[in-house]
């Protein structure tokens, strides 16, 4: 006998669906009015249902493929970057160090032409004087 007893509330406490139609349907105006709570007046005032009432209410609405229209909007992911900037461009600095490594003897070449250059002209400016 006790196990029949103990059968049937098993069963029915399985068989529970959590009544989230007729829960939204009495917050539907409370659930609208914010996640928190709201202004009014000047005055804060929380929300009518709980934070865990609603979590459970948004839960079983999920669990029951409809849609919780009454989440805050997300907003716009942080661009700016954590660190340091001298760390973020290290290696672009070093690449670009080694492409210029490359590139110096030729321009030590341009650099000794280009002093040559000038100690020619001025040696010819002296000359005519």
């Amino acid at each position: 006998m006790a196990g029949k007893a103990a059968q049937s509330v098993v069963k029915a406490v399985g068989e529970y669906q959590y009544p989230w139609r007729e829960k939204l349907a009495k917050y539907k105006v409370e659930l609208s009015k914010g996640v928190w709570g709201y202004w009014e007046l000047g005055a804060w005032k929380p929300l009518g249902i709980s934070a865990r009432h609603r979590a459970r209410l948004r839960k079983e609405m999920l669990l029951a493929g409809q849609d919780w229209p009454y989440d805050p909007e997300k907003k716009e992911m942080r661009s700016k970057m954590k660190g340091h900037k001298c760390d973020r461009i290290a290696a672009e600095r070093r690449e670009n160090t080694a492409n210029l490594m490359q590139k110096m003897p030729e321009m030590l070449l341009a650099y000794k032409k280009h002093r040559w250059e000038k100690k020619m002209k001025e040696e010819e400016k002296a000359k005519d004087k």
